[in-house]
């Protein structure tokens, strides 16, 4: 069993089903509304690790979608300040268990990372299942 943090977007179906899929294997979670969290740069990067600056966005909020903000033109800095400023940016979940952070909910990789117990479910869990 892990203490796992997890920031989420309130009334999110897909983070309901990533928490349930969490405790389901036992896990305790601790949720937050990633939307109203203070964030800083220094709070924020860990989550991100080693991946491109493209997968740290929610490809799904506005300001992506209207082609204000296009991920693949910034730099991490800029897309820091962005994601501070405006939290919809950011990608659902951040999870940190002890001092590992990670970003979005792939379910071999959280599997793997911490164990779930039903790894083999097929659902997409990461894609809001309310954009058509």
């Amino acid at each position: 069993m892990a203490k796992v943090i997890f920031y989420e977007k309130p009334g999110c179906i897909n983070n309901a089903k990533q928490k349930a899929l969490l405790w389901a294997a036992g896990h305790e979670v601790t949720a937050y509304n990633l939307l109203k969290t203070p964030w800083t740069v220094a709070n924020l990067r860990p989550f991100f690790g080693n991946l491109p600056v493209t997968e740290w966005f929610n490809k799904t909020a506005p300001l992506i979608k209207s082609g204000e903000v296009v991920p693949e033109n910034l730099d991490q800095e800029t897309a820091l300040q962005l994601m501070i400023q405006y939290p919809l940016l950011i990608r659902r979940p951040l999870i940190q268990v002890g001092d590992v952070c990670r970003v979005g909910f792939e379910k071999d990789k959280i599997d793997a990372w911490i164990g779930l117990a039903s790894p083999k479910v097929i659902e997409d869990l990461e894609s809001c299942p309310r954009i058509s």
